[in-house]
């Protein structure tokens, strides 16, 4: 998702599938039943429709996710009352904070359809993976691949930081001198 989407916890790792809810305007009814409906390792994903004036949850939303079992909630919008949020421990990434809240009004939203959060499509279903870097959304098909690509990656950076040990410079690692030095001779 786009780095506008920032954590509000640090040293947090987590990973889930997602729920979507679009929310517009100053309803905010439908992230209740959302949350409501939350199946222990969920994570809420909440398209705002452009709004960046109103926070669409706090810190009782989170204690009913808490109480849930979610794992995290992401907001492509604003958020409110941030100390609660910590307090209750459940993740939340968002656009930042305001003081001005949704109300229960009954009269708008969907759940569980295609949103887009952090200028990203997210579908009910996707795998989130979401730290203090960012958030990263796969669909369902990519699973797999991803998974394994990640874990080589790792595997491959323990091995790079064992051969610094032992001396070796890091662009002879990465193979980046080699190609720094052809870059350098076709310049010549």
């Amino acid at each position: 998702m786009s780095p506008s989407i920032r954590a509000h916890f640090q040293d947090r790792r987590v990973a889930g599938t997602a729920i979507t809810v679009r929310v517009p305007g100053m309803d905010g009814s439908m992230v209740h039943y959302a949350v409501g409906k939350a199946r222990r390792g969920d994570f809420v994903v909440i398209d705002r429709c452009g709004d960046e004036t109103i926070a669409t949850l706090g810190g009782a939303v989170a204690y009913a996710a808490k109480v849930a079992g979610v794992a995290g909630i992401i907001v492509d919008g604003l958020v409110t009352d941030l100390g609660e949020l910590r307090q209750y421990g459940v993740p939340v990434w968002s656009k930042g904070t305001s003081a001005v809240t949704v109300k229960s009004l009954g009269v708008g939203g969907e759940f569980c359809v295609p949103v887009t959060c952090g200028s990203v499509a997210v579908k009910p279903g996707d795998a989130i993976v979401a730290d203090e870097n960012g958030v990263l959304v796969l669909p369902v098909a990519d699973i797999e691949a991803s998974a394994r690509r990640a874990l080589k990656m790792m595997s491959d950076e323990k091995l790079t930081l064992k051969r610094l040990d032992a001396g070796e410079k890091y662009p002879d690692i990465m193979g980046t001198s080699t190609l720094i030095a052809k870059a350098m001779g076709a310049q010549a």
